[in-house]
């Protein structure tokens, strides 16, 4: 207690106690993360998130788009987990930044066109950016040794911390029993005995943690969180690659190639077409930018036409849009064909043979 003798001392008794750390945890939406930043939570850290936007992320995609996703959530996870822990999240578009990591990883590509360490090495540096001028102490990651071959290895997992600059001001709850002391751990900002030793692909170890922090709704833990990981998505990106001629993209790009039936008949064009309704929507946003078509006599897709055409090639586009209509088996189908800034114009075609579409054709 303060008495009048001790009074004089307070304001310096007062001003020694240490103010309440923050940290900021990288939020995918997935199990991991969620867990790693309650862990840290329970400690009596301020936690905010942070989420990176590349175009390559799989929710709230082609699950708002298909009749056969209908059922599932339509959230974005990243803002739900946000919302489960109470937590402010930061949402951050990188997706210019970005560019470089998919198409130059330093460390090269995983089992498709994943670049996991380089990417991995880029989201944690970020972070330790955003840290940096907004005054906070350290960044969370739900990272697991050994829960993925190229990104959480014991080996590469020093990688991550020197490359992104963030050192030891990196902390894993999750596994950090496994790893060195961080700078969290030894100032006491977080009690190291309170942290776990998670290791290996299963996710037993924090289904049980959820449990017992009451967490019964989760997205899928062992579900991918990128397109580059999906070998049919980056076979496309290859092809888009391939035929301009150059290793670039723009965010239009890498959407579209998440979407639709796509078909490469001759190599200076392909065409994307519309498998549901769903996707014909979809595709009807990009009307202006591309020659598109759609089926006037029978119930059908809408086929986006990439490339420059030539009248026999837009002959074979409308044959093989026909193809995937109503009438693929009818005599003829009427299809529409519009080219940017173009009046439509009809073009009576006989579906395309679906016995003699070669499989070189699908991408």
């Amino acid at each position: 207690m303060l008495t009048p003798a001790t009074l004089k001392d307070a304001p310096a008794v007062l001003s020694a106690k240490r103010p309440r750390q923050k940290a900021v945890a990288l939020i995918s939406g997935g199990l991991d993360s969620m867990l790693a930043a309650r862990v840290v939570m329970e400690q009596g850290v301020h936690v905010e998130g942070i989420n990176f936007f590349t175009g390559f992320c799989v929710e709230g995609h082609t699950h708002a788009i298909r009749s056969r996703d209908r059922d599932r959530p339509k959230r974005n996870n990243a803002l739900w987990v946000a919302e489960q822990l109470g937590i402010r999240l930061h949402l951050i578009d990188v997706v210019e930044e970005y560019k470089n990591i998919v198409i130059n990883p330093r460390h090269g590509y995983g089992a498709n066109l994943n670049p996991c360490l380089d990417c991995k090495s880029f989201m944690v540096g970020k972070a330790y950016q955003w840290i940096q001028e907004h005054d906070f102490d350290f960044v969370i990651t739900g990272e697991v040794v050994g829960q993925r071959p190229m990104s959480q290895r014991k080996d590469t997992m020093p990688v991550v911390a020197r490359e992104s600059g963030a050192g030891d001001r990196l902390l894993r709850p999750l596994c950090a029993k496994h790893l060195p002391d961080t700078l969290p751990e030894r100032e006491g900002w977080v009690d190291r005995d309170a942290m776990f030793s998670f290791h290996g692909r299963s996710r037993k170890p924090q289904m049980a943690l959820a449990e017992r922090f009451g967490f019964s709704d989760y997205a899928q833990p062992a579900g991918g969180c990128c397109f580059l990981t999906n070998r049919q998505y980056t076979v496309k990106v290859k092809d888009l690659w391939a035929s301009r001629g150059v290793r670039d993209y723009e965010l239009d790009d890498i959407m579209l190639l998440k979407v639709g039936r796509h078909l490469r008949p001759r190599p200076h064009f392909k065409v994307i077409i519309a498998r549901e309704d769903g996707e014909n929507q979809f595709l009807s946003g990009y009307r202006r930018q591309f020659t598109h078509m759609r089926t006037m006599s029978h119930g059908g897709p809408l086929t986006l036409v990439d490339g420059e055409v030539s009248e026999d090639d837009l002959l074979l586009a409308a044959r093989l849009t026909a193809r995937y209509s109503q009438g693929r088996n009818a005599d003829s189908v009427e299809v529409e064909v519009t080219l940017p800034g173009s009046e439509a114009r009809l073009m009576t075609v006989v579906p395309y043979p679906a016995d003699d579409i070669p499989d070189g054709w699908h991408i």
